[in-house]
Order: structure tokens, then C-alpha cells, then sequence
């Protein structure tokens, strides 16, 4: 029998055999980080073949990161059923490419966005990063550079921008000093400001700012086995998610962003450090600036040196840019369908991408491949694209479909991540500063207190604030004062014309909800 993982030889079985069909096809654990494509019309066995392969990549010690788009993967926390509906198709399959099905659990960590089915997955808007947050709120040039000088000002003066109410309370401070900014910064248009805030409205509607908070997520935590060496696997449930596609789409760059910083130089190891799979790959790439998939490829190039193993999934190899496709040496391609004159084009671009085998023709056999079959092509040794095999993908060893909701919330409640990331952190940063600078500003604007004023006002207890005027008191408040109408020099700082700014804004508009926004740290060096 064929092992599923072979360490000694550096090998996962992903499946062949029978007739007409390749020998074992193995995938080389040396050259998984230099990436892989899923590819197939829907209903092929795209979904089967990404469980299988997260499977071997955890019996092989190495973590997983997959979303479930359709909350259908969540079953590889529990063995597969012998008895189950499939036994008969599992076992004459298993029987036909020459493999035992040991059915077995693997180790599992849910994720969620909304902390619904899963753990809070939280970053910060400085850890996001201009690009990124810009992308995710759709801003043109001109309101991106808002945002840059947004963020440059909260690094220049120490505030930390780590939730929505930060970046509100940057933007705010930004509209209301456009003039003095524009002289340091370049134009800063309050048109541009209320454009932001309009998007960060949408984005708050979408979901957003569930995303940016404290604790934030810390790779390592997903970077973790378990105590039978299998890598665990951590499944993002993106069901919801994927009503905010272009905020599914940030959160996978993000994520694959700090990979890329984070993690050090391992050059070509023996195995990868983690396999991380997009599902919906074309998500990443739908209205995404020239830019921004310029960025993409030179992650997707260089993030092999840091052990990372990614995996694209999508229906149709055309889906991904030709400087992103060019990057992925492994490759399974379900069935493609070519009711068009456009579908077939597709299919004889898609053939094209394979190393041709002389015992049929890969555009025909992209065709006529069944539910559970592909045609496949892995890298073999020295990195040599192999020649096209057509292959029975092997059954998965897990349970194959979700598992019940009682099921998820007993692994989520046992998990240890629960204590670390289920509270919310609210510690001092942007906001909470501003909002202390702005009471400054009032009080040392404020006139002072006249010689002989009775202690009944001047004093003000705690419990006579805010009371209306008594007659019987016969001494009436003292009018409030009214702030200072002189601008800030050009000697002032960019602090103190900060608090001054916001102080007037506070002194008018009390109780004004601030405007969200996001920035961060993802492709510094652009």
C-alpha cells in the first residue's frame, strides 16, 4: 500500500493508478513552496482535493491556513465515518490506487472574523496599511494620499492607530487642518476626507470594523502542531465573509503579508513552514490596481525563500494574472467545461500550461476527467515541471461536509486560543490621546476665574453640574466661555495645533460620531 506521507522520502500521496490513469502521483515536500494551483468548474472536486491536501500537509508537521467559503471543510476535525453513505466509492477508490483508508481526525483551530463560529481575528489599522485599507474602501490616488498623511502625522506624533476609533479621530483631526497640512504634506482636500469617510461608513456596514482591534492575531498561533506532530489547521469561516468580497480578499493579503515579513530566510527547506490556501483566488485579483498585483507577484516569488507553500484555488486557470500563474510549479485541474467559444479559448490556454504527454491530449482530457479525477502536474526533481498525468485524486481520511454546530463551539471552547483572543482590548491609543489633548486645549484657552466669584459656581460640586438656573439662588452661572477664534501660528507644533483644532471641533460638535479608517503596514516599500 502507498503511504499518504513519506518523510524519509519527502513525499505526499495525492493520488493515480487504475486504468488509464498515471502510477502514484506524489507531490515533493522540497518544491510545495514553490506553490500550486487548484483549478475546475464547480461541482468537479475542488473543495475534496484542497481537504486532502491540507491533510497530508498536517500529517507531514506542517500548519495549514484555508477559508471555508462554504462551510463545508470544518469535517476534517473528525475522522471520517466507515459506515458513512460514501464507504463503497471511498473504499473501491482507495482499493483502485493501491492506499489504506486509516480514517483519522486532525488537529483544528476555527477562526471568524464577527467571532461567530470561531475565534476574533483582529489586526490593527497601522498593521494593515495604506494600500491595502485604500483597495478595501475603493479610494482613488487622491484619497489614498488623505490616508498616507493620515498615518504619517500618527507616526510622527506617537499615536498609535489600533481600531476604527483611531483612524476616526486621525481623519477628523486631517479635515479640520487641511490648510496647515497641505503646506507640509502636499493637497490635502477636505473632499477627499469626506470621501474616506463615506467609505469607511460602508466598510463599518460591511463588517469592517469587527477586523481592527486588539489583541491582534499573532502568526505563531497559527504556526503551531499538536502533541502527535500534525500541523495544525486552521480553517477561517468566510461563509459571511464572502458577502464582503473585497474584505475576504484584503484579509488573505494581509495575512500573506505578514508571512512575508515575519517569518525569516529558510531558503529551500526540506518541507515548508506553512501552507496557506486562497479559495476564491479570483477574488484577489477582481478591479485590483496594477500596483497592488505587481505586489502580489513579488510576494508570491519571494515568500518561497520564508518556507511558504500557497495554493491558489479558482475555477479556471484564467481567473489569475498570466506574472502570478507563471508562479505556481504544482498543479491539479478539475474539469473544464467549453459550452463557448470563450470557454474553449480558455481550455486551450489552460492546456498550454502543461507539460505535454504523449499518450493523449491534455485539452481533451481537461474535458473528460469525472467528479474526483484531474490532470495534474507536479514538480519533480531539480524543479522540472512533470508531464501531464491524468489521476484519481485519493478520498480524504476526515469526515467529507461540515459538523454540527454543537461539535464546532465544544472545539472552540476547549481551544486554548479562546482565552487569549475571546476579550476584546481597548487600551490607550489615538483616540483616547487626542481626546486628552483636546481638554487641554479647552482649559488652558479658557479665561480665568474673576476675583470674589461666589463658591456656589466657581466651585461646582459634583452633583450641582449641569443643573439648571435657581432663582432661589438668586447668583446666576457664569455664561460659558467661548473658545478663542486665533489660528495657530506658524510656530505651533503639529500637537498643539492638533488639540487646538479638535477642541473647537469637540466644543461645537459634542457627542459627534467620528468618521472610521484603517492604514498599515503591508508593502512598506512600495
Amino acid at each position: 500500500m502507498t503511504a499518504i506521507v513519506d518523510l524519509a522520502a519527502g513525499t505526499v500521496f495525492l493520488g493515480g493508478g487504475g486504468e488509464g490513469h498515471a502510477q502514484p502521483q506524489n507531490l515533493l515536500l522540497k518544491y510545495a513552496n514553490r506553490h500550486g494551483l487548484i483549478a475546475g468548474a464547480t461541482g468537479t472536486g475542488k473543495t475534496v482535493t484542497l481537504q486532502v491536501l491540507a491533510e497530508s500537509f498536517s500529517m507531514a508537521g506542517v500548519p495549514v491556513f484555508m477559508a471555508d467559503v462554504k462551510g463545508d471543510l470544518a469535517g476534517i476535525a473528525r475522522a471520517g465515518d466507515p459506515e458513512g453513505k460514501l464507504k463503497d466509492a471511498f473504499a473501491s477508490r482507495a482499493a483502485q490506487i493501491g492506499m489504506a483508508l486509516d480514517y483519522q481526525a486532525f488537529p483544528v483551530t476555527f477562526w471568524d472574523i464577527w467571532g461567530e463560529r470561531g475565534h476574533p481575528v483582529r489586526t490593527t489599522p497601522a498593521e494593515m496599511g495604506p494600500l491595502l485599507l485604500s483597495r478595501l474602501m475603493g479610494l482613488t490616488d487622491a484619497q489614498e494620499g488623505v490616508m498616507n498623511i493620515a498615518f504619517r502625522v500618527a507616526d510622527e506624533e506617537g499615536l498609535a492607530l489600533l481600531d476604527m476609533k483611531d483612524l476616526q479621530a486621525m481623519l477628523v483631526w486631517v479635515g479640520q487642518n487641511a490648510k496647515e497640512l497641505s503646506l507640509k504634506y502636499g493637497n490635502v482636500s477636505t473632499a477627499s476626507v469626506g470621501a474616506i469617510q463615506r467609505a469607511l461608513l460602508v466598510l463599518e456596514g460591511e463588517g469592517g470594523d469587527r477586523l481592527f482591534g486588539e489583541p491582534a492575531l499573532e502568526l505563531a498561533d497559527m504556526m503551531r502542531l499538536d502533541g502527535a506532530g500534525k500541523g495544525m489547521v486552521n480553517i477561517l469561516s468566510a461563509e459571511k465573509l464572502m458577502n464582503a468580497p473585497r474584505l475576504y480578499a484584503t484579509f488573505l493579503l494581509w495575512l500573506m503579508s505578514e508571512l512575508f515579513e515575519q517569518l525569516p530566510e529558510v531558503g529551500d527547506p526540506d518541507k515548508p513552514k506553512m501552507a496557506f490556501f486562497f479559495d476564491e483566488a479570483h477574488l484577489l485579483f477582481d478591479d485590483a490596481p496594477p500596483a497592488l498585483v505587481a505586489k502580489i507577484e513579488q510576494v508570491a516569488r519571494l515568500i518561497r525563500s520564508k518556507g511558504v507553500s500557497l495554493w491558489f484555488i479558482s475555477q479556471n486557470p484564467a481567473d489569475l494574472p498570466e506574472s502570478v500563474l507563471g508562479q505556481l510549479g504544482n498543479r491539479v485541474q478539475h474539469a473544464l467545461r467549453a459550452f463557448t467559444a470563450k470557454d474553449q479559448k480558455a481550455l486551450k490556454l489552460a492546456a498550454q500550461n502543461y507539460r505535454p504527454n504523449p499518450a493523449f491530449d491534455t485539452a481533451e482530457a481537461i474535458q473528460a476527467v469525472g467528479t474526483g479525477e484531474a490532470v495534474t502536474s507536479l514538480l519533480e526533481a531539480k524543479g522540472v515541471p512533470g508531464m501531464v498525468q491524468r489521476t484519481l485524486v485519493r478520498p480524504p481520511l476526515s469526515q467529507l461536509g461540515p459538523i454540527e454546530d454543537a461539535e464546532r463551539a465544544a472545539l472552540n471552547a476547549a481551544s486554548p486560543m479562546a482565552a487569549k483572543y475571546g476579550t476584546a482590548l481597548d487600551r490607550e491609543s489615538a483616540a483616547e490621546i487626542l481626546a486628552h489633548r483636546a481638554e487641554e486645549a479647552a482649559a488652558a484657552s479658557a479665561p480665568p476665574a474673576k476675583p470674589g466669584d461666589d463658591d456656589l459656581w466657581s466651585m461646582e460640586a459634583p452633583h450641582n453640574r449641569g443643573r439648571r438656573y435657581d432663582p432661589k439662588l438668586q447668583i446666576p452661572p457664569e455664561p460659558a466661555a467661548k473658545p478663542s477664534r486665533t489660528r495657530a501660528g506658524s510656530s505651533d507644533s503639529i500637537a498643539t495645533t492638533f488639540g487646538k483644532s479638535l477642541a473647537r471641533q469637540l466644543g461645537t460638535k459634542t457627542g459627534q460620531a467620528l468618521v472610521r479608517g484603517v492604514l498599515g503596514s503591508l508593502f512598506r516599500g512600495k
